[in-house]
């Protein structure tokens, strides 16, 4: 099943979560902050980024992490304001909480120059270089529910990947041929779902690397260019789809569950 949630947002790209408002975060291509109110299906605008927002996060306690990639900068929202957290980055794209408060940043670099990598923003606010293995445009990334493994996609490439954070060691996970996969998001069931910006499609990939597509538009309607995917409501049971291609959010019954995401008591905002 998929359904318009949203209509008249700017391109959107970014998608989260956020449990404690029950609200959906959307991102706009001139820096809008969209907050998506899931059951009135209703949006507002009520912040701007200083550019186009890429991908977000929500900490639990209120505020909203965005990567502005054209722009270098990492920014927070909260009390109604923007604020850069971290600038002269790369290409910033997408931001995952790890459960000790460290965030993740792919640094997707420039297409096609091979030249990404992954980056680590320490609770005390320090950043280095997590991964440079990973360099064909990373992208979308979530750290697993026992807080050892950040699986992310390359773009590019394109392929599935994790990442041993303790170790640093990469392990490929699946290679989705004939796609360019952008966001993931964890299922219950141990797998991932992957949106890709093309064709219009999800799939799920499960632990041992068996794909199968979940939602699919051939129209390039429903699904236009979906880039970052999140699992919301209280059981976490529908999906809801950016779609960089049109002007709407896309929300979807896949017949999966959302695994919970992290939520710190402690990280680089609070430094």
């Amino acid at each position: 099943m998929l359904e318009l949630l949203v209509d008249g947002l700017d391109h959107p790209e970014g998608v989260c979560w956020d449990p404690r408002s029950s609200m959906v975060w959307a991102g706009g291509e001139a820096g809008q902050l969209y907050r998506v109110d899931l059951e009135s299906r209703t949006a507002k605008q009520t912040a701007s980024a200083p550019g186009f927002v890429l991908g977000l996060a929500a900490d639990g306690r209120g505020r909203i992490v965005a990567c502005c990639g054209d722009d270098g900068l990492v920014c927070v929202l909260e009390d109604g304001g923007v604020r850069t957290l971290h600038d002269g980055l790369g290409f910033p794209n997408h931001p995952a909480f790890g459960p000790d408060g460290t965030l993740y940043v792919s640094d997707s670099g420039s297409w096609g120059r091979n030249d990404g990598r992954v980056l680590r923003l320490s609770p005390d606010g320090d950043v280095d270089v997590l991964c440079d293995r990973l360099s064909h445009f990373p992208n979308g990334c979530a750290v697993t529910a026992e807080g050892r493994w950040l699986w992310i996609v390359e773009s590019f490439e394109p392929t599935v990947n994790r990442v041993d954070l303790e170790t640093r060691a990469v392990e490929r996970i699946a290679r989705l041929d004939g796609t360019v996969p952008d966001g993931v998001a964890f299922t219950a069931d141990g797998g991932v779902l992957v949106s890709c910006y093309r064709p219009d499609r999800i799939v799920h990939v499960d632990g041992a690397g068996g794909v199968a597509v979940v939602a699919e538009d051939p129209q390039g309607t429903l699904l236009a260019a979906p880039t970052n995917v999140a699992f919301v409501g209280r059981e976490l049971d529908r999906l809801v789809s950016a779609n960089l291609g049109r002007w709407h959010l896309t929300l979807l019954d896949v017949g999966l569950r959302g695994a919970p995401l992290h939520y710190p008591t402690r990280w680089a905002a609070d430094a």
